[in-house]
């Protein structure tokens, strides 16, 4: 998955400060295929000599691509250069500085030859230079034919100094020298280490369910519920599909644990109906390789598998290391669980809570044995056609781990996408992205204010966007935030669209198309909560009245927007109310540029009366141009310009998302 930088000396162009370097070249720079961004470096030389700097692409067969850098700011000695590449694997990049023999005669030549100093000497050194650039650096005939003609115009003497010297400067030949340079002390710095991942490492749009619960039902006649199967679960993922989402993500398949079972709403005590929490896994109908009996077989899995393909659904499945009590695991293994001094087995606990229906592994006691297990389990949903895998809780497992763990799939699986849910410390979340997990949960729930969502957004999409990538989501089965649970069908509509426009992959839990937004008393997190039983949502019953039509659209304008694929583009603007945000993201797309303009009222409870002020130049315009303002989301067209009137609110709308159409 990585690979180590190759240092080498300062070298005679000297070339310093290269970014995105993550951990000094320990650790890959991440992107996915066709992805921009940015490379800089600064590149000086002493003296007064022309200096330049190239980036050197080198993709996984080997093959070079050399990128021209521009210098950004001559004063710090800064280039640039946007670079993407066009295929997965483990790529490189480096910056080589270099001495520009072409550069440092143009800037001579047009001071001295204006001044009448050394002319014929100036205009004769111009022509070497030139007739070197041919005979050094490979070129067609025409291409060659170019510089051939400048260098004999500038020996021209039938010709004035002046016209001689336009010759040599002419755009023909300072873009054929751009392209196809001629370098001297050619200086390479380190060699950086670039994995390039598909499109849906970074974009995507997920969808949560419980498959026990997509086709359960409660039977009035013996009082118990009916779980819900594959089968009747597959029946759902047209719906998904139909609003636009790219990935269904199912919570834990496997069979639950029956001691220490927690009833519902986490209670202590489970009756005999109770289903238990499926993160509780593992019983006499077996473990992480199994699924759970009331869900069918392994063959109904395939078969719900295949249904989501056909749908253009990938899978993804949560896979939490919890083994139950009486987990095969904890019979076959005890080596793998932590053994307390009275001879118990330590339950799992984040003090003061306490999950007695679950054990935590220990991977210290034989770490070669539960390494290898885990890769067998892995494998196993990999051959059945799971394709992502969203891990609870990696935060609690060792780093090394889900390094070795990532990489070793990879080798085989290079396709293969894991989601941290991560909710801990910054350096933890970071880290785990460093290693291998290609995206990341994030504190969005908890995110609210301009300034919360500003800062924590330029942090994402700034330098750690060559690391981790982004999951929104505004509610999970485990966060129900006090925010949501009081701003109502408003403040859902708005912190979906703001999941699903600020970062490239967001994510919805079933239920949201409801608001369902009450709470358990003292938690956040919903009352009856499905962790815990089953729940009937009577989709059939709703009709319009959901959120649904709404996600949908959502998903049609991200899918026909390429603007919104990407994170690094994101560009704040301004308004006069601290409660409106303001961002755009733009992206050239063949010969147009796609730019989406948001707009969002982040108070559901009251109308916003506000003036924006916007960055014009971000927008791809000048300051004084005008633009249409078609909101995709209501149809409706503005005038706008560089400063625009907006009314955002529950009773309007509280949200603008804009396609920006110049004239």
């Amino acid at each position: 998955m990585s690979a180590s930088p190759t240092h080498r000396g300062i070298g005679r162009i000297p070339v310093v400060d290269v970014a995105p370097v993550v951990e000094g070249g320990r650790r890959p720079v991440k992107s996915v295929v066709g992805e921009e961004f940015e490379v800089t470096a600064t590149v000086f030389r002493e003296g007064h000599d022309a200096v330049n700097a190239t980036a050197v692409l080198v993709d996984p067969s080997g093959r070079q691509h050399l990128l021209p850098m521009t210098r950004v700011n001559a004063g710090l000695d800064a280039w640039a250069v946007t670079v993407a590449a066009d295929s997965a694997g483990l790529w490189t990049y480096r910056i080589e500085g270099w001495s520009d023999p072409y550069g440092t005669w143009n800037h001579d030549a047009v001071i001295k030859v204006s001044a009448g100093v050394d002319v014929e000497l100036m205009l004769e050194e111009g022509a070497r230079v030139l007739e070197r650039a041919v005979a050094e650096v490979p070129r067609t005939k025409e291409q060659a034919a170019a510089l051939e003609d400048a260098a004999a115009a500038l020996r021209d003497t039938g010709n004035s100094p002046e016209v001689r010297l336009n010759a040599g400067l002419s755009p023909v030949v300072v873009h054929e020298l751009r392209e196809r340079p001629l370098r001297e002390h050619v200086s390479p710095g380190p060699d950086i280490p670039w994995l390039v991942e598909r499109e849906r490492a970074l974009y995507g749009a997920w969808y949560e369910f419980f498959p026990r619960s997509e086709g359960a039902r409660f039977d009035g006649s013996t009082g118990r519920w009916v779980s819900g199967t594959f089968a009747t679960a597959a029946r759902r993922l047209q719906a998904v599909a139909g609003m636009g989402f790219d990935v269904i993500y199912l919570t834990p398949i496997h069979p639950i644990g029956r001691i220490n079972r927690k009833g519902r709403n986490n209670s202590l005590r489970a009756d005999a109906l109770d289903p238990g929490s499926p993160y509780a896994i593992g019983s006499a109908d077996g473990g992480h390789d199994a699924v759970h009996p009331d869900l069918g077989t392994l063959d109904d899995f395939d078969a719900f598998v295949a249904e989501a393909r056909r749908l253009g659904l990938e899978v993804a499945l949560d896979v939490a290391l919890n083994c139950a009590p009486d987990h095969p695991w904890v019979a076959e293994h005890p080596e793998w669980f932590t053994t307390r001094a009275d001879g118990s087995i330590a339950y799992a606990e984040n003090p003061p809570k306490k999950y007695q229906d679950i054990y935590p592994l220990n991977f210290d006691n034989d770490p070669d044995g539960i390494y290898a297990e885990i890769r067998r389990i892995i494998q196993l949903w990999i051959d059945h056609g799971v394709t992502i895998f969203r891990v609870d809780n990696p935060h609690t497992k060792p780093v090394e781990f889900w390094e070795w763990l990532i990489a070793d799939v990879a080798r085989d699986h290079p396709g293969i996408i894991w989601l941290a849910e991560a909710f801990t410390r910054p350096p933890m979340m970071h880290t785990l992205a460093k290693v291998g997990f290609q995206q990341s949960y994030t504190y969005y729930a908890w995110r609210h204010s301009k300034a919360e969502i500003e800062e924590y957004v330029r942090e994402l999409s700034g330098p750690a966007a060559a690391y981790m990538r982004p999951s929104f989501w505004p509610t999970t089965h485990d966060i129900l935030t006090p925010f949501m649970q009081r701003s109502g069908p408003a403040g859902w509509v708005m912190r979906a669209a703001l999941a699903a426009t600020l970062v490239p992959t967001y994510g919805i839990y079933a239920g949201y198309e409801l608001v369902e937004n009450v709470a358990r008393p003292g938690a956040e997190e919903q009352i009856d909560n499905e962790k815990y039983e089953y729940k009937d949502r009577r989709w059939d019953e709703r009709g319009d009245r959901t959120l649904a039509p709404f996600l949908t659209r959502l998903n049609e304008i991200r899918r026909a927007h390429p603007a919104l694929h990407w994170l690094r583009n994101l560009r704040f603007h301004a308004a006069d109310d601290p409660d409106v945000l303001v961002f755009s993201k733009a992206r050239r797309v063949y010969d147009r540029d796609d730019v989406i303009l948001v707009v969002a009222n982040l108070d559901p409870s009251h109308t916003r009366e506000t003036t924006i002020h916007l960055t014009m130049p971000e927008l791809g315009m000048g300051w004084t141009d005008t633009f249409v303002a078609h909101d995709l989301i209501t149809g409706q067209h503005w005038n706008w310009g560089a400063h625009a009137f907006v009314r955002l609110g529950p009773d309007t709308e509280p949200v603008h998302i804009i396609h920006v159409r110049p004239y």
